[in-house]
């Protein structure tokens, strides 16, 4: 029996347009698959092995896409626990690993990232099997991938002598290489792609972290000490957490500990860091394109074309990424798709709301999309999930129109209450309170019309709402 652990805090930056800050590339469906989300999908590849319920780790901003995703995948979990803000992995395991001994166990435990894909789940399943054997004898366990190429964008791995039950000491971490050097360790056969998973006994690794790290170990306890508990939710106060330094926990525990192993994995992992690995791991027509959505590509090869509102098409081009959303589009060529992250850093520069979200919004009634927007005037269609609501509030900038589309509206309005069906509307004045649920089996889908001097989505003034939210929407 083990314990996994889902580090699902990355903010997958090198992915964007659809990739974004409020809804990050490990809850997306990546890997032209129908089988969930690549946060679905690491948890359902665990499926015939022995473990208990996952920790999970995220950012707090991600709490409801996190619950939302285990509900709809129907897992359970011992415990979400919510960054305030991102300190590596090194901080992230430890926060884990404190809450896995909290019942005064030490299990066994499973560490995973939540945006890989593995092609072969059954050669992943039996790597976890060996890698068991060695934590239970007291080993710090990673997974070193087998390489299939030169590649630069991965660390490295040394093998040292070969350990029984499949195992072999590390002899050395290696950062990621130049071509020549990748060359060189993929030609010599002593060398894995370090993969960023790991399996150990909870106390070993608390043992060797208070070792090499104690001031990481320390602030993280702290951190846990003060933390609030809400349902499944640990959130980690801020105060305490900006004290821990950011660090990986290769440089913090690995590199540093004589307890290490690793085992080899040969499954065809990837990690999905690029839009040039999406195209690698994906489906391709004869013409070595992955093309998704609405797609009309003549005379075109080795490309990667994903629409998802308007049609594509493609004459003449090859080794092209382009990825089509609802407010951005995004033309690369393959090569050079790691750079992706340069435009992201822009857009954050620039402050432009491409670089935070979709105009498609999700949150734990249900979701808003953005249909329109101008000068005084904003426009969305709003989805309410059958027995959820929206907060008790009131705006002090905008006034609200609201036209049912299908479904059953109950509105709050002032002293006022109101039941709206299909086609009907109501008129929700500036500075009233107000607050809108969905009573009956079905979703409700309405549209909102918002008229005012201010429309952003941080003038709102919460007076009761059942999700323990504070701010935004």
């Amino acid at each position: 029996m083990f314990t996994p652990v889902i580090l699902a805090g990355g903010n997958g930056s090198r992915l964007w347009p659809l990739s974004r800050q409020s809804f990050p590339k490990q809850f997306l469906a990546l890997d032209g698959q129908d089988r969930g989300t690549m946060f679905q999908r690491t948890l359902a590849r665990l499926q015939g092995l022995d473990h208990s319920p996952a920790v999970v780790v995220a950012n707090e901003k991600h709490r409801f896409i996190v619950a939302e995703q285990l509900r709809v995948g129907g897992f359970t979990s011992r415990r979400i626990i919510l960054e305030p803000l991102a300190r590596n992995t090194a901080p992230a395991i430890a926060l884990a690993v404190l809450e896995a001994i909290a019942d005064g166990n030490d299990p066994i435990l499973l560490v995973l990232s939540a945006d890989h894909h593995i092609h072969d789940e059954g050669a992943f399943r039996e790597a976890v099997r060996v890698a068991q054997l060695h934590a239970e004898a007291g080993r710090l366990v990673t997974f070193g991938i087998t390489p299939t190429s030169a590649e630069t964008g991965f660390g490295y791995i040394q093998c040292g002598q070969v350990v029984e039950k499949g195992g072999f000491a590390i002899a050395a971490f290696r950062e990621k290489p130049s071509p020549e050097m990748a060359d060189q360790y993929l030609n010599s056969g002593e060398y894995l792609w370090n993969s960023g998973m790991f399996m150990f006994r909870a106390s070993v690794f608390l043992g060797e972290l208070e070792l090499h790290r104690s001031d990481i170990l320390r602030a993280c306890r702290v951190a846990m000490e003060h933390s609030q508990v809400d349902g499944h939710f640990t959130h980690v106060k801020s105060e305490q957490f900006s004290l821990c330094e950011e660090e990986s926990v290769d440089c913090a525990v690995m590199e540093r500990t004589t307890a290490g192993l690793v085992v080899p994995l040969d499954a065809g992992w990837n990690d999905l860091g690029s839009w040039s690995a999406i195209w690698d791991v994906g489906p391709r027509d004869t013409d070595s394109n992955r093309l998704e959505g609405d797609v009309l590509a003549i005379s075109t090869r080795d490309c990667l074309v994903q629409s998802h509102h308007r049609l594509i098409a493609t004459v003449g081009v090859d080794n092209l990424i382009i990825i089509e959303t609802k407010d951005a589009v995004l033309i690369a060529s393959k090569q050079d798709s790691q750079q992706v992250k340069d435009v992201v850093r822009r857009l954050q520069v620039e402050e432009r709301l491409e670089f935070v979200g979709h105009p498609l919004v999700n949150r734990p009634w249900g979701h808003y999309d953005t249909v329109d927007k101008g000068e005084r005037y904003q426009v969305k269609r709003i989805s309410v999930l059958p027995g959820e609501s929206l907060s008790l509030q009131l705006h002090y900038h905008r006034a609200e129109h609201w036209i049912v589309v299908s479904g059953t509206a109950r509105v709050i309005c002032g002293e006022q209450e109101l039941i709206l069906s299909e086609n009907q509307s109501t008129y929700i004045p500036l500075g009233v309170k107000h607050s809108l649920s969905n009573p009956g089996k079905v979703p409700l889908e309405l549209i909102e019309v918002q008229s005012g001097i201010y429309l952003g989505e941080d003038d709102i003034v919460r007076f009761e709402d059942r999700y323990g939210r504070l701010e935004g929407a």
